[in-house]
């Protein structure tokens, strides 16, 4: 993690002129990322904590609450790829303290909500923009630009941190549903948003180049591009071109499938399933947040793996293993937690996001410079599969009366993501230059 930091001759900065080695100023970077996915992260904790309690409070059904959460993964995904443009135009500073902001602010007028519509507007559309500027594009333009080398170990370290913030948070919150009352749960995850603004601010930067230094592992200084302009058009510009490619079909593919089955799935429907087999809500709780646990763990070894095995066939594995821990759950369900269900959110925290890194790194080697926009556009169908699920999941529970038709469907789509996985071809190695 040290390196050289003297940039070359003519450049600024004091911290580029000394010579020296010592940790490189992009690990403080990514550590300043980290801790802000995290403070947003409380939000992605709430909305299974929701769906009882608004229930009892408004009599909203299963549908109606899960379309809100839908509505707010949808656009989580969907505004992805334009907020990657928005940081190259306007610089990831400004970008993502806007988007706490509106968090917090989403969050917050939930608690004066009456009707259906509110939630929609509060939760879906406020929370789901801001949420969306947060995603991991953010993670993808902080690794793209401050790493060359490291970095599938550093965008599986910074897609764990949202399963960090579900550690930290989601105990809490639940205590505070179970104890009080959902709405300073909304309250606590407004003010955790609104806490980070000033690290943001303070301490992250938006190029090496901003402070006189070389990307991590780069042996040359990188000048600082010049904003981008017209950033909704570069996002949708990349985007058709983009969808030319058989690659970027399967990889939105095979990310759909995987937010189908982890956002829309677990995190949105597996604590009010656990509740309808007798299962307390804040033991359900505290499952989800063991998954956090171990999703840290299973994401930063994904990137470690990423780094030095195919990444296809590491999606292969994580999809296949997935599905098959899928169609178990059913029988797993019980109002006390026993042995074989805590080897379950043990190995589902594992390969929670482990696919995060090797999808991230198929970005890069299949479309260079534009990678983080088009992972944009990838999360987009991730957060549209998740939205779907977490709809359809609710509309299953209301007509059958129990989860098991969606937990036995989404094993199935995660066996066929596991092909998909393997059917994406590798990019040509470019050829070597002729010596004389």
């Amino acid at each position: 993690m040290t390196q050289t930091t003297e940039a070359p001759a003519g450049t600024d900065g004091v911290e580029g002129r000394r010579r020296g080695r010592r940790v490189h100023r992009a690990w403080f970077v990514a550590a300043v990322t980290f801790v802000t996915i995290i403070g947003a992260a409380a939000f992605r904790s709430l909305p299974g904590l929701l769906i009882d309690p608004l229930q009892a409070d408004f009599g909203w059904s299963h549908g109606t609450i899960g379309a809100a959460v839908s509505v707010n993964l949808a656009l989580y995904g969907l505004t992805a790829p334009f907020a990657a443009a928005l940081m190259d135009r306007f610089g990831i500073r400004r970008v993502v303290a806007v988007a706490l902001t509106v968090i917090a602010l989403g969050s917050g007028l939930t608690v004066w909500m009456t009707a259906a519509w509110q939630l929609m507007l509060c939760w879906g559309v406020l929370v789901g923009l801001g949420a969306g500027s947060m995603a991991l594009a953010f993670a993808a333009t902080v690794t793209n630009r401050w790493f060359t080398e490291r970095r599938g170990l550093v965008s599986g370290i910074l897609t764990a941190a949202s399963a960090s913030g579900q550690l930290i948070f989601l105990p809490l919150l639940s205590w505070m549903v179970t104890r009080y009352d959902w709405r300073p749960a909304a309250v606590t995850v407004s003010l955790a948003a609104l806490a980070v603004v000033p690290f943001v601010w303070l301490l992250l930067r938006d190029h090496p180049a901003d402070v006189g230094l070389k990307p991590y592992g780069s042996t040359e200084f990188v000048p600082k591009p010049a904003p981008v302009a017209g950033a909704a058009t570069r996002a949708v510009r990349v985007l058709l071109s983009a969808v030319r490619t058989g690659p970027f079909w399967l990889l939105a593919g095979t990310f759909a499938i995987c937010g189908a089955s982890t956002n829309g799935l677990i995190q949105t429907h597996f604590v009010p399933a656990a509740h309808d087999h007798g299962m307390p809500v804040t033991a359900a709780a505290s499952l989800l947040a063991v998954i956090g646990v171990f999703d840290v763990v299973g994401t930063i070894a994904s990137g470690w793996f990423t780094d030095r095995f195919e990444p296809r066939r590491l999606l292969a594995v994580y999809y296949a293993l997935r599905g098959v821990s899928l169609l178990f759950l059913p029988l797993l369900l019980a109002p006390t937690v026993h042995p074989p269900m805590v080897f379950f959110i043990v190995f589902y925290g594992l390969d929670w996001v482990a696919t995060v890194p090797p999808t991230l790194a198929l970005c890069r080697e299949h479309y260079g410079d534009d990678s983080a926009i088009v992972f944009g556009w990838v999360l987009a169908s991730h957060q549209v599969g998740a939205a779907l699920v977490a709809f359809l999941g609710g509309v299953a529970r209301d007509v059958f009366g129990s989860y098991d038709v969606v937990w036995y469907a989404s094993g199935a789509l995660c066996a066929a993501a596991a092909l998909m996985a393997l059917v994406i071809r590798r990019r040509p190695a470019p050829p070597l230059a002729a010596t004389a």
